[in-house]
């Protein structure tokens, strides 16, 4: 055979040779995943960008396909909007559970149903102030920092992520006038006989953050200050069931507008959703007193047992967006980011109309974390010896 025949011969074996290889090679099975390149745990991840970005949360949490909450009701800071909003960007089902419950019930029912990863377990949870730091101390929420982290102020939030305030708000008198034809202007007024069986707490006190605030903010009237203010509401309440103006009933919207419980005291955006949503039937007047003005603001956390939890940290970044936070705004009350939205003109000027005037806030009390804690532990395990009143 001649070289030209020789290499014309060597070529054509490689040619099939390489087809061959390219036959079995469409054949084969594809490479298995890299076993060193672990999937990512939502459950321990701390921000979006550590568990690869934006995009990656959102398929994580359309994966799992649900968020549990619990304790939103849908009046309460425009928390309807806000759930449905979520629904609609993001696909997920939000599984609501006990909407009127407090903010000791959130925490209890993360303990109850630490190995249960069914419906009843929250992912989430948004409580008083003194409770986040107290469930971060028992293990019972996990650290995670928001995209908009930077702009939520350092002295509302903790600082390793894992509770960080949401919005906020004052104490204030709510008064259906077709019953109250001479609304009470400030707390002592409300030991007048004139109010004999009209005043409510809009939670039970043993429990409820709004309730238990509703007691601080009397004790904070009678000019006991911040660390006194926890017994001195006690008191008053005392003297206010003493005089049978108290109604141990927790106050609703229908209770307000029926005239069980006509004068409640709650948080001003929670008033004010019920003025707009009653319409005048019956009227509502929402007064802001002109002592005691206790500011308070509620945290939003992950649970560390959360069944879903990359839907947790998606509503988190949801909440804490732009368009999360407007929403709270709408609802009449004072998201955490407001200062920051209003500096970077972001609220529209219908929305701050909405709200009641700057100056009533003025006089506006923050007590310190350690004050809340103390009153709120004074109160909660006082009321039954002290006031007597079994609030259901």
């Amino acid at each position: 055979m001649s070289k030209t025949n020789t290499r014309r011969a060597l070529m054509q074996t490689s040619f099939l040779l390489l087809i061959a290889t390219l036959a079995l090679s469409a054949c084969a099975t594809p490479a298995a995943p890299d076993p060193t390149v672990a999937p990512t745990d939502w459950a321990h991840t701390t921000s979006a960008a550590d568990g690869g970005g934006m995009d990656a949360l959102v398929a994580a949490a359309k994966a799992e396909g649900t968020l549990t909450t619990i304790a939103l009701p849908h009046d309460w800071c425009g928390y309807g909007a806000v759930i449905d909003g979520f629904k609609a960007k993001y696909g997920l089902a939000v599984n609501e559970l006990n909407p009127d419950a407090g903010s000791a019930d959130e925490i209890e029912a993360i303990k109850a149903n630490k190995d249960n990863k069914g419906l009843q377990a929250p992912d989430v949870i948004d409580v008083g102030l003194s409770f986040g730091p107290s469930a971060k101390t028992d293990g019972l929420i996990t650290p995670y920092k928001v995209a908009t982290w930077d702009t939520i102020p350092a002295d509302a939030k903790d600082a390793d992520g894992a509770w960080y305030g949401d919005y906020y708000g004052v104490m204030a008198i709510e008064v259906n006038t077709a019953v109250v034809s001479n609304p009470p202007k400030d707390w002592a007024d409300l030991l007048k006989p004139e109010y004999n069986g009209q005043v409510a707490l809009a939670g039970d006190p043993r429990v409820s953050n709004q309730a238990i605030q509703s007691v601080y903010g009397a004790g904070l009237s009678t000019g006991a200050g911040a660390d006194g203010a926890g017994a001195a509401g006690l008191e008053f309440f005392k003297q206010l069931n003493a005089v049978g103006n108290f109604v141990p009933v927790i106050a609703k919207q229908g209770t307000v507008a029926s005239g069980e419980t006509p004068i409640v005291l709650r948080w001003d955006y929670n008033a004010l959703a019920d003025k707009e949503s009653l319409a005048g039937n019956p009227p509502i007047e929402v007064i802001v007193p002109s002592s005691g003005v206790l500011a308070g603001v509620y945290v939003q956390a992950v649970s560390a047992y959360a069944p879903h939890p990359a839907a947790a940290r998606l509503w988190m970044e949801y909440l804490y967006s732009d368009e999360g936070q407007l929403l709270w705004l709408k609802g009449f009350c004072h998201p955490i980011r407001y200062n920051d939205l209003a500096a970077n003109n972001k609220i529209p000027a219908d929305l701050g109309a909405k709200l009641p005037p700057a100056e009533l806030y003025a006089k506006a009390v923050f007590p310190t974390l350690a004050q809340i804690d103390a009153g709120k532990k004074t109160i909660t395990e006082g009321w039954d010896a002290t006031v007597g009143a079994d609030v259901k």
